[in-house]
């Protein structure tokens, strides 16, 4: 009797299978179980697992506060240095060098932390250009100290114009990696020149400043009477850094309100503080960012501060006429000088007569004092009146001639002040440069950023006020720093961002080499592949060979009519396929094939050959 095959069996198709793995190549975890109040954590990698980003998130989502230490740490000793100018320091007698202050201090290990991530990154310090432009003055300075007539004084002004020039700027220069580093170090300026200012009102206001016109009114901070430019120049910084950041077009809406009140609440100590060479600089820097931040804005700049001028000067009060007399007094250093004036111009006259006796390299660093009574005129005094501000009254020597070029020239000839005032020129040649040729939309020039704004006008502000003032005092370092600022800015080149703030690229994903996964027909809904049994032979694996059928009929057992009839087949039974997946237990016994011979992977399941319905 001829049987008919039954048919395999296929699964319903389901919906596609779900990925094996996370987006990161990990299994994916269960959201961990909650412990305590607050939101529960999503789905994901845990903070600790292989595929965790590199910047840790809180149970919001949100970027971790935490790593906002690490991404400034390298900017502490810059910041450290900057702030220990709030500290008031003790001068004591002016006429003797060496003291080291805490800001000092802060400097030299700003330089020694520099020196440190160079050796560990192992990278080039600075480009050509940049040690060129910065290390050119340190040729002069190296001149100068060996022939000057006195060894020791001439090592101790090596290393003193060494440090606020050249190392201090350079080690600033390798410490700012973007703007975000250069704003911090601009912001800790302008809170310390806040603090500063706001001491030198309330000497201001409760006359316990410095002695001016036979009151003691004028602002001089923590720095006291014998350094009367100290605060000057710190709140000088901190203004045109605030007005820098007030100016630039594209800042926030806020950031610019704020910077424009910082801006004008750090003009009144300046004011008060009655330096004329510091608000002639200050005028010129703020007007040159002006005229770079765009001319319509330069406009309504100048209009509003002409107004506000006018108010602040136009007032009632002992104040407003001192101001008004120290304004006018400007215009009067040619006509009718005063004391202060007078002995300016003697100790101009005495540098200019050293440089013309040694021309080309000067007498020798820090050789201005004792070769300045040999060539000063009879109009120059023996020193300058200082009291007030919580010390006694005491006559300062005249050390320097107040003019840091002519200082240079005297001490270091022509050659040390050729490169000294040529890498300032570099400086703001190029970086003026930079913050006009930036490009933009067809026809139109793009926004300067704050940054160029502040750097440029730093450095425009420092080397005005140097034909006023030189350097010496506890402000000096800040100078320094402030010098790494503005070559920052032409110098520095596009880095690639920090990976604290934006993670690293993940690299491509590689799939883990597995066994090629069996059509979607063969899986169950859920994904997981239909387990088989032992003796079932997929048939997609290897397809059987053709075998001949003979028309289709309906069996009285209802079996399919039109499957293959192996027993009725013409082929011998030796020649039949042994498929157990196309076999029935019917067609095995009635097989002529012997069951011994049938390879013991086919035989049928003994199970099934039990059944009631299982045999013929």
């Amino acid at each position: 009797m001829a049987h008919a095959s039954r048919p395999a069996r296929r699964p319903v198709p389901g919906p596609a299978p779900r990925p094996a793995s996370g987006p990161t190549g990990q299994p994916p975890s269960r959201p961990a179980p909650r412990t305590g109040p607050g939101p529960s954590p999503g789905p994901g990698p845990s903070p600790t697992a292989p595929g965790t980003p590199h910047a840790p998130r809180d149970r919001g989502g949100r970027r971790s506060r935490s790593l906002l230490p690490a991404r400034f740490a390298p900017l502490a000793p810059a910041v450290a240095t900057v702030l220990l100018l709030a500290v008031p320091v003790a001068t004591g007698d002016v006429s003797t060098s060496g003291k080291v202050t805490p800001a000092d201090a802060a400097s030299a290990v700003l330089v020694l932390v520099c020196a440190a991530r160079l050796v560990r990154e192992r990278r080039r310090p600075l480009g050509r250009l940049a040690a060129l432009v910065l290390g050119a003055p340190v040729a002069g300075f190296a001149v100068a100290a060996v022939t000057s007539p006195d060894p020791g004084a001439g090592v101790a002004g090596f290393l003193r114009y060494a440090q606020v020039f050249v190392v201090v700027p350079a080690a600033v220069v390798l410490l700012l990696r973007d703007r975000r580093d250069f704003a911090v170090v601009a912001g800790a300026i302008v809170v310390v020149a806040l603090v500063q200012g706001g001491v030198g009102v309330w000497q201001f206001a409760t006359h316990t400043g410095a002695s001016y016109a036979g009151q003691d009114v004028r602002a001089v901070g923590t720095f006291g009477p014998s350094d009367v430019m100290g605060m000057a120049t710190v709140v000088a910084y901190g203004l045109v850094i605030a007005a820098g950041y007030a100016l630039a077009p594209g800042n926030p809406r806020r950031l610019r309100l704020g910077a424009l009140a910082c801006t004008a609440a750090l003009a009144v100590p300046l004011v008060v503080s009655f330096s004329r060479g510091t608000w002639i600089a200050t005028g010129a820097a703020c007007a040159a960012m002006t005229v770079l931040a765009g001319g319509r804005q330069a406009v309504r700049v100048f209009a509003v501060t002409a107004a506000g001028a006018i108010l602040l000067v136009g007032g009632v009060g002992v104040g407003s006429q001192m101001i008004s007399q120290r304004l006018a007094s400007i215009t009067q250093v040619t006509s009718a000088p005063d004391s202060s004036v007078t002995d300016r111009y003697a100790l101009w006259s005495a540098a200019v007569s050293m440089w013309r006796e040694h021309p080309v390299t000067g007498v020798g660093l820090k050789r201005f004092p004792d070769e300045r009574d040999s060539h000063a005129s009879l109009a120059l005094s023996s020193g300058s009146d200082t009291a007030g501000a919580g010390q006694a009254y005491a006559r300062e020597p005249l050390l320097s001639p107040h003019n840091m070029y002519l200082l240079v020239l005297s001490e270091q000839g022509l050659l040390g002040c050729a490169l000294l005032t040529g890498s300032w020129a570099a400086l703001l040649v190029r970086g003026t440069a930079r913050l006009t040729r930036r490009p933009g939309r067809p026809g139109r020039r793009a926004a300067p950023p704050a940054c160029g704004l502040a750097a440029v006008g730093l450095l425009l502000w420092t080397c005005v006020d140097f034909l006023y003032a030189d350097i010496g005092g506890p402000a000096t370092v800040l100078t320094a720093l402030v010098l790494g600022l503005c070559a920052w800015w032409p110098l520095h080149t596009a880095t690639p961002a920090t990976p604290a703030l934006t993670p690293r690229p993940r690299p491509a994903r590689t799939p883990t080499p597995t066994a090629p996964p069996g059509p979607a027909s063969h899986r169950a809904p859920g994904g997981r592949p239909i387990r088989r049994p032992k003796w079932a032979v997929d048939p997609d694996d290897e397809p059987a060979p053709p075998r001949a059928t003979r028309p289709s009929r309906r069996h009285a057992g209802g079996r399919a009519a039109d499957a293959p009839d192996l027993a009725a087949s013409e082929l011998p039974a030796s020649e039949l396929p042994m498929s157990a997946s196309h076999l029935t237990p019917a067609d095995v016994t009635s097989s002529e094939v012997p069951a011994s011979e049938l390879p013991a992977t086919e035989l049928p399941d003994p199970e099934f050959l039990a059944r009631p319905g299982g045999a013929p």
